[in-house]
């Protein structure tokens, strides 16, 4: 559903299972005839950490050494391997929020500092999922194991990438695992273990560090949503294990009651709110994302929904860059940093007016 965009629908099974073992029959193999060389210490205790079972919610994926040859699929998994320095040989093109070189530019800021930028020798190669998951590309790159900790596998699809190599899936929601466990899952799938707790520390650290500068943010209660005033179909209101919501809350921020109260299940991301009852959605500071800057005065001048609220008040915040919804709706080491210079400025407006 357009509304929802970025969190897209879980991924269709595409291509063939012979033609992804066919390619891989045709990768070829080396062998090396230069001299010998000593393995730092810190790679052969990468190395010793091999073999590592990683639970998932099909089951559990054994990798039995360090991988060399890494592939990605969805968003966040390439991210979190080169925040821990991997370059990855293959990874989805960023096909939504996205810049020219279908990436975006906090992979390409840490890319050109490992020297793989992208149109550069080193560089992973790029494939489509615009049709889902692409089986044949991804053989092709002959991978040690594939990542998708943040992703919306489904059994068929886990199944079929496991005849190409090692999968390390989602452990419970499609799309639900939080960037923090993304990192810990694959860094123990890389050997990158103390590593990732420390990407982890420090991106925490320079997530608190911005956000001090925005006092005026700790305790405002907000709704994170999705308004159309041109649908005429309402509000979606995205819940708690929702990325944006989840980012917002740990910044100091508090998850309106309304959300809370009307939330069904554990599973559900978002809820469906009738525009007839948006005078309802209560609380200091309302955020969305919208398509284009001219919808945010069309969201203030609706008769319906301009009766949110915070949105009469004028604590809107309406994000018309899709690059940045994507930096937080699919957040990971590299964009958060990335988005906070942007999104904080913005929640700090709105704040000091819902503050008046």
């Amino acid at each position: 559903m357009a509304s929802l965009l970025p969190r897209r629908a879980l991924l269709k099974t595409a291509g063939t299972a012979t033609a992804a073992l066919a390619a891989v029959a045709l990768s070829l193999t080396g062998c090396s005839t230069g001299p010998a060389t000593s393995t730092p210490a810190s790679e052969q205790a990468e190395s010793a950490a091999f073999p590592v079972t990683i639970k998932n919610v099909f089951g559990e994926t054994t990798i039995k050494e360090q991988p060399k040859r890494v592939v990605t699929v969805s968003w966040v998994n390439d991210d979190v391997a080169i925040a821990l320095g991997v370059v990855p040989v293959g990874v989805p093109k960023n096909e939504w929020g996205n810049n020219d070189k279908g990436s975006t530019p906090w992979k390409d800021a840490a890319l050109e500092k490992l020297g793989a930028g992208f149109g550069t020798d080193k560089a992973p190669v790029q494939f489509s999922e615009a049709d889902g998951i692409n089986f044949t590309e991804i053989a092709k790159l002959s991978p040690d194991v594939i990542l998708a900790a943040y992703s919306g596998l489904e059994e068929a699809d886990y199944k079929k990438l496991s005849e190409i190599a090692p999968v390390v899936a989602q452990p419970e929601l499609a799309y639900g695992t939080p960037w923090q466990e993304s990192t810990t899952l694959i860094g123990k799938a890389l050997g990158k273990e103390a590593e990732a707790k420390k990407l982890i520390e420090d991106t925490e650290s320079t997530i608190k560090d911005k956000v001090s500068k925005y006092p005026q943010i700790k305790d405002k209660t907000f709704i994170y949503g999705n308004l159309e005033p041109a649908k005429g179909d309402g509000a979606n209101v995205y819940t708690a294990i929702d990325n944006r919501p989840r980012f917002l809350s740990e910044i100091g921020m508090k998850l309106a009651p309304i959300v809370t109260e009307n939330t069904k299940s554990d599973t559900e991301f978002f809820i469906p709110w009738s525009a007839e009852k948006a005078n309802e959605l209560a609380s200091d500071i309302f955020v969305t994302w919208v398509p284009e800057a001219a919808t945010a005065d069309a969201i203030k001048a609706d008769p319906l929904l301009g009766q949110i609220p915070a949105i009469k008040k004028g604590a809107l915040v309406a994000d018309s860059d899709q690059t940045l919804t994507l930096s937080i709706s699919a957040s990971s080491p590299l964009s958060l940093p990335w988005a906070l210079d942007k999104f904080l400025p913005q929640l700090g407006s709105a704040a000091d007016v819902a503050g008046k």
